[in-house]
């Protein structure tokens, strides 16, 4: 709200001082006082004592502490106002659930446990109840408190994101510590949580508040019932509605105490005023006791989210306040703000859980009174009917004549008794008439075991006929039939494990918000506790089963689920499937019962020998040697005293398996190892899900480091093998037998060879030969040559001479022609 303005803009009386306050310094009492304006808006006065801010035009709620009870900063007027319009509200909100209220308030008139003693139609008529209502509401107590709260506790975690071996350590670790401040610490929560159950299946609606108490140091987790908390009818759900409203009950002194801590406005309250609602006044006459006057007050704590006239403007959103109202003097006790500071949203901070039986047309559950309340008020009508005329007949009333007198008075004849009679005329059954009175009626009963049967069925409670169906019946059949009968219940359960996780949660962040930044591994209370981080990486469920709303339907989908491992028993984890079977039995310690490898511990190679031979799980891990692991099995099995021992036992094929199976879990990990080696680089963590882009890229280089391994691999066995064979007689004799053969071969060779450089030496004589046959032919010819082209030289010149010769003698023979014929012409 903000602060007047006075009619004057300073205190009289400062005018002469206004000078020295400009030049930034003033004397008040021989101090000096320093002003700095750091904002124009705001002045900071500083005289080294105190330090005091002016903001001009600010409310006096923004210069409160955010937690601060704004109630003591406001007027009365605004606090009437305010007090006023919520009561105005939560009565409008109480009367809309009207009829949901009057309904279960006429139910708790048939559900009562106290003998009521009937004067009509006549003294000692019966006064019993059906006790559908009854028998309905305390088995879904009984059952619902069994599956939700084991005595291990009813929490347990479940990892967020990636599961990491620091995640599954924190996240036992908050287990552990939350079942311990739930089942140690919080030594009402069991009661409470008892208590809400059973009035949940009655009413069809109760609540928990979850807060914590800075009396106890603790949180707490209180049952409220359904009639204490008023909520607008038309919402849809707790954390939606506009406005919930907490009646709430305390003496003077818890009042007192409160002012005192200044957690109320101390403000007198005057005597409390009494006021109970039906509900209240009709669960203490069917209770067996009175309501009394215990001088409480009856408090309206509103959660809501509104614009407080005198806090806020009225142009601002609606923020979460929690306003408390004393609802007999109309009081306001507080005004808090309901969200956390510095949240932009403003997003109210949650404290109650509405934990629902069976959805209404409301925001209230439908319970057990609203579904089988009529069949409960006729059942009832029916067995007093029945009773009452099994009274009458055995003790049957009449009438007799006005002279008849029995001596001494008129009680009843009770059984064995004869009485004198004195009769005026007459035989006696002359002046007695009894009343037709009839035996209990047979359609009667039947009529009631009919409205007893369909209100048990109706709520859930009926029975299976187990001994109407074959023994040799399939797991299935049994599974169905089972199912069908307990589906409305294993709803009702899914909404109250539903609502323990919101409950959970709450419980969660308290106790996170108080938790070590460290811990240690030796607490002082015998567990270990949790630090703060460990909260964040979990998320906190009920142990409840939504799925399986009883022990009995948990067994039977075990028993199908092992019938089923019957048949294809290497396809199931069978230790695994006995474990979880004995769990659901109900037995402790089913761990060391039924080992699995999941819980076996790191060791050396000879206890895991030692393990196999006494058919332990054995499991190898990742950074073990396994080279020295798999030659220590190896050995182990190469023992002849070992396989003779273990040949004699009568698990031996499955001691074999389990070492074999154990060896090559170890193969794999070193065949891992290996890959890395030639990557050059660690592999993910096994199972480890990879983006698609990686795991293909990964997939190739992988590929390739195999194939090289493969090949270093065969290069390794080739040389073991020829070391072993060169180490063995039998084969040292083929060894012999192939040199003398290798040596025969290669004299054969040798000689075949030698045989055919001596062919070819002959073929190169022979060739030497031929080409000096042909060199000698040619140097032949050419001597020829030389001869012939000698004598035709020699001819030639012969040749030549007798041509010269010739051509003489013919010129000889002319010029002797020629002289004969010269004297002749002359002559002539």
């Amino acid at each position: 709200m903000a602060i007047e303005k006075g009619i004057y803009a300073a205190p009289q009386g400062l005018d002469d001082e206004m000078e020295d306050m400009l030049e930034g310094e003033m004397e008040i009492g021989g101090d000096e006082l320093e002003i700095e304006i750091l904002d124009p808006e705001a002045v900071v006065l500083d005289d080294g004592s105190m330090e005091i801010t002016i903001v001009p035009d600010a409310d006096i709620t923004d210069l409160a502490d955010f937690d601060a009870n704004l109630a003591e900063l406001l007027d009365e007027g605004d606090l009437r106002a305010i007090a006023d319009d919520f009561v105005v509200l939560v009565e409008a909100d109480t009367e809309s659930r009207k009829e949901w209220a009057d309904t279960y308030v006429k139910g708790l008139e048939v559900l009562v446990f106290k003998m009521e003693e009937r004067t009509e139609p006549w003294e000692g008529a019966c006064g019993v109840y059906s006790n559908v209502l009854a028998e309905a509401a305390i088995r879904f107590q009984a059952e619902t408190m069994s599956e939700t709260f084991p005595a291990a506790g009813p929490v347990r975690t479940k990892v967020l994101g990636e599961e990491t071996k620091d995640k599954m350590e924190a996240a036992a670790r908050v287990q552990a510590d939350m079942n311990y401040e739930i089942t140690e610490r919080m030594v009402e929560y069991r009661s409470e949580h008892e208590r809400m159950l059973y009035s949940l299946g009655l009413a069809g609606s109760a609540f928990k508040k979850v807060y914590y108490d800075p009396n106890l140091g603790r949180q707490v987790s209180i049952y409220i019932p359904a009639e204490d908390v008023i909520v607008p009818y038309g919402a849809s759900h707790i954390e939606m509605a506009e406005r919930v409203t907490h009646v709430m009950r305390k003496t003077k002194n818890e009042i007192r105490k409160l002012q005192a801590a200044g957690f109320y406005r101390d403000v007198d309250l005057g005597e409390p005023v009494p006021f109970h609602s039906d509900i209240e006044e009709k669960k203490a006459e069917g209770g067996g006791y009175e309501l009394t006057n215990d001088n409480r007050y009856t408090l309206y704590e509103i959660h809501v989210e509104t614009n407080l006239e005198g806090v806020d403007d009225e142009d601002d959103l609606p923020k979460p306040y929690v306003v408390t109202i004393e609802r007999g003097t109309g009081e306001v006790l507080a005004i808090r703000r309901n969200y956390t500071e510095g949240d932009a949203l403003a997003l109210k901070n949650q404290f109650f859980v509405h934990y629902p039986y069976v959805p209404g047309f409301g925001f209230y559950g439908l319970g057990l009174i609203h579904i089988i309340g009529g069949y409960a008020k006729a059942g009832t009508s029916l067995i007093r009917q029945l009773v009452d005329a099994g009274t009458l007949s055995n003790l049957p009333g009449g009438l007799k004549t006005r002279g008849l007198r029995i001596k001494g008075d008129d009680s009843p004849i009770e059984p064995g008794e004869f009485k004198d009679v004195d009769v005026p005329s007459g035989s006696i059954r002359d002046n007695i008439m009894p009343l037709p009175y009839k035996e209990p009626s047979q359609t009667l009963l039947a009529l009631l075991n009919q409205i007893t049967q369909e209100g048990r069925r109706l709520g859930a409670i009926s029975d299976l006929n187990i001994s109407d169906m074959s023994a040799n019946a399939p797991v299935g059949t049994t599974l169905a039939l089972l199912e069908r009968t307990l589906k409305p219940m294993a709803a009702v359960q899914a909404r109250v494990h539903y609502a323990m996780k919101q409950e959970f949660k709450l419980l969660k962040a308290i106790i996170a918000d108080y938790a070590p930044e460290e811990y240690t591994y030796q607490p002082a209370r015998g567990e270990v506790s949790a630090r703060k981080s460990d909260y964040d990486m979990v998320d906190v469920i009920p142990v409840s089963d939504p799925n399986s709303s009883t022990m009995a339907q948990r067994v039977v989908q075990y028993q199908a689920v092992l019938q089923m491992a019957q048949s294809a028993p290497q396809i199931y984890n069978l230790p695994q499937l006995h474990r979880q079977m004995i769990e659901v039995l109900g037995i402790k310690n089913a761990d060391k019962l039924v080992p699995t490898p999941e819980d076996a511990k790191p060791t050396d190679p000879v206890s895991e020998n030692m393990d196999a031979l006494m058919n332990k799980p054995m499991k190898a891990f990742i950074y073990q040697d396994h080279d020295a692991h798999i030659a220590a099995h190896t050995s182990f099995l190469q023992d002849p005293m070992v396989m003779q021992l273990i040949g004699q036992n009568p698990m031996a094929k499955q001691i074999m398996a389990a070492l074999q199976a154990h060896i090559a879990e170890h193969l794999g990990f070193n065949y891992r190892k290996q890959i890395e080696e030639r990557l050059g680089a660690p592999l993910p963590a096994p199972n480890e899900e990879l983006p698609e882009e990686i795991e293909v890229e990964l997939s190739r280089l992988i590929a390739d480091a195999g194939r090289q391994l493969t090949q270093a691999h065969q290069q390794e066995a080739a040389q073991r093998q020829a070391q072993q064979q060169a180490q063995d007689p039998m084969f040292q004799l083929q060894q012999a037998e192939l040199q003398v053969k290798a040596q025969e071969v290669q004299r054969k060779a040798a000689k075949d060879q030698a045989d055919a450089q001596f062919k070819q030496q002959q073929l190169q004589l022979q060739k030497v030969k031929g080409m000096t046959d042909a060199m000698l032919k040619a140097e032949e010819l050419k001597v020829d040559k030389t001869g012939l082209a000698i004598d035709a030289e020699v001819k030639g010149v012969e040749l030549a001479r007798a041509r010269r010769e010739a051509e003489d003698k013919t010129a000889l023979e002319l010029a002797k022609l020629a002289r004969q014929s010269g004297p002749q012409r002359r002559n002539e």
